[in-house]
């Protein structure tokens, strides 16, 4: 579940690049003992490159369904994207937003944004970037024929209008703080006006191309094999210029199978290490994992209200009834902790002075099967039944299905596990008619942008990330609020009372945080190992780890 603009279908850790002392909880680096699992350390980025490389091999633990910008949705494309495409705003490593192909940008009241381009930006067949690319780019995200999950994020858009040769003007019907962080994301990015207009069905599919700004561009896609990118040498910013002459990206599935291309050396490297191969991986002296700041939570998402799960009883029974510390053990290799909430604790990096007060004063999950079962029995739940997606998609997937299965039975529950493809585990997050017959799926909410409220507008009434369709009037209207608020601190104040309306209610099942991970071969370095990777351009900063 992506959930942060999001909600992106599970699979591993995420993180987001923040700086390590802006977070605690999972990303704060802890020394093994106590029960708190392995020792590990989490820093923002790799130590830089000492030299220049003409490739590398980057794995993905999935071949990416689109590259294009408007459907990107999930880990693979968007992993590939953020070397190729650029947006107006930029998320760096450390969790800042600042310029992007936007030099600034200016707000003359609360409902209207004003962006001043970047001069003299080419993309990759050379042309120069112009204000009506951004309109054309950003304006295909609110046509219904595009069918861009990221629609949501222009809902309070009235015009976008070019106001000058390098020059953007927005107005919104509402005042809304997230629709200009989320120019630092998908929802933001360029592409040329042109180039879209002549590219056709097969844009950003294997037998088309796409054609951004970013340092490097699209080679060539051979579907079911390899995606290929080569190094734009009139990229802008001279200072993320690629070290790499060219990037191949490869596609495997098994967790295993992974595993071995990086103790081969067959991949270079790939974030989302696989959990199951962690303690081998940081033993083996083939390479290096490394683990990142992190805004993401491992949650039980309740895809039908009209179910079992309706009744608030019965999800609260479910979220004591599970053993969050041996799930960690299981599912991340010992290395995260319990959520306290739907959105990571790393997820509050905008406002970290008001973490210790909202987020750190939670109290932690509780672990009790006897009150749940009286719970379940209260409700008059006893041997109901309740679904929940498996797949093969990531090992960490079924180990958190069999722990909620046997949870859910433990407390009168029949909890069954319905097997589907990692393709249709996909769908559930895009597909409606992907979630029939499902109550529960295990997703990984994370923030694209450091701003907690953008994860709790996933669960706004009628949003797009709100899969089971739940609402509450209270909440939408305490959304608003914050949303119009442009004040970080005082926004993470109204933040909080959604916070605490979602542990409440429980729409989302809170399971555990853990750092992002990656993993680097000996011969490479100088990647971000955090969320930033979505759309920062990681991919120029990995060079020779020896001069």
């Amino acid at each position: 579940m992506r959930m942060p603009k999001a909600i992106a279908l599970l699979v591993c850790t995420v993180a987001v690049a923040t700086t390590a002392t802006a977070c605690s909880g999972a990303t704060t680096s802890r020394s093994s003992g106590k029960g708190t699992g392995p020792a590990y350390r989490v820093t923002p980025t790799s130590p830089p490159a000492k030299g220049r490389l003409d490739s590398f091999t980057w794995s993905l633990y999935a071949e990416p369904y689109t590259l294009d910008y408007a459907l990107a949705y999930d880990y693979p494309p968007n992993t590939v994207l953020a070397n190729v495409c650029e947006q107006l705003l930029r998320v760096t490593p450390d969790m800042k937003i600042e310029p992007g192909l936007a030099v600034k940008y200016g707000q003359p009241n609360p409902k209207t944004l004003v962006y001043t381009l970047r001069s003299g930006v080419k993309f990759h067949d050379g042309t120069t970037m112009t204000a009506d690319d951004v309109v054309a780019s950003l304006k295909r995200h609110m046509n219904p024929a595009t069918g861009s999950p990221w629609a949501s994020a222009f809902k309070n858009v009235d015009t976008i209008k070019k106001t000058g040769p390098l020059e953007v003007t927005i107005r919104l019907s509402n005042p809304d703080i997230l629709f200009n962080e989320l120019m630092a994301a998908s929802p933001g990015t360029v592409e040329s006006a042109a180039f879209l207009a002549k590219a056709g069905k097969d844009y950003g599919g294997p037998k088309g191309k796409v054609d951004c700004t970013g340092p490097y561009a699209l080679a060539g896609w051979a579907q079911g094999d390899s995606i290929t990118l080569k190094k734009h040498a009139a990229y802008w910013d001279t200072s993320l210029a690629a070290k790499t002459d060219k990037v191949t990206f490869t596609f495997i599935e098994d967790p295993a199978a992974r595993s071995n291309a990086f103790l081969s050396g067959t991949a270079d490297g790939g974030y989302m290490v696989p959990s199951s191969s962690l303690a081998q991986l940081r033993s083996s002296g083939k390479g290096t994992v490394l683990f990142g700041p992190n805004t993401a939570v491992a949650d039980l998402a309740v895809l039908d209200f009209k179910g079992t799960l309706g009744d608030l009883k019965v999800r609260r029974a479910l979220s004591m009834a599970l053993d969050r510390k041996n799930i960690i053990k299981a599912a991340a290799g010992g290395i995260g902790i319990p959520a306290k909430a739907p959105a990571a604790r790393g997820a509050w990096a905008l406002a970290p002075e008001k973490t210790a007060g909202y987020f750190d004063a939670l109290p932690e999950p509780v672990y009790d099967l006897a009150a749940a079962k009286k719970l379940v029995a209260e409700a008059g739940a006893k041997s109901r039944k309740v679904t929940i997606a498996t797949s093969s998609l990531a090992p960490e997937i079924s180990v958190v299905a069999n722990a909620v299965q046997a949870a859910g039975r433990q407390i009168g529950l029949d909890v069954r596990l319905k097997a589907v493809s990692p393709d249709a585990y996909s769908s559930i997050f895009v597909d409606p008619n992907a979630r029939r017959g499902l109550d529960l799926v295990i997703t990984n909410g994370y923030d694209n942008t450091p701003d907690p409220l953008e994860f709790y507008q996933y669960l706004r009434t009628g949003d797009f990330g709100n899969y089971g369709h739940w609402s509450d009037a209270a909440y939408d209207a305490a959304f608003d609020r914050a949303n119009a608020e442009p004040d970080p601190a005082a926004r993470a104040d109204l933040t909080a009372e959604l916070q605490r309306i979602a542990m409440d209610q429980l729409p989302i099942i809170p399971l555990y945080e853990a750092p992002f991970s990656v993993f680097l071969g000996n011969r490479i370095t100088g990647a971000p190992t955090g969320i930033a990777q979505l759309y920062y351009p990681w991919a120029a900063t990995i060079g020779a780890a020896k001069p």
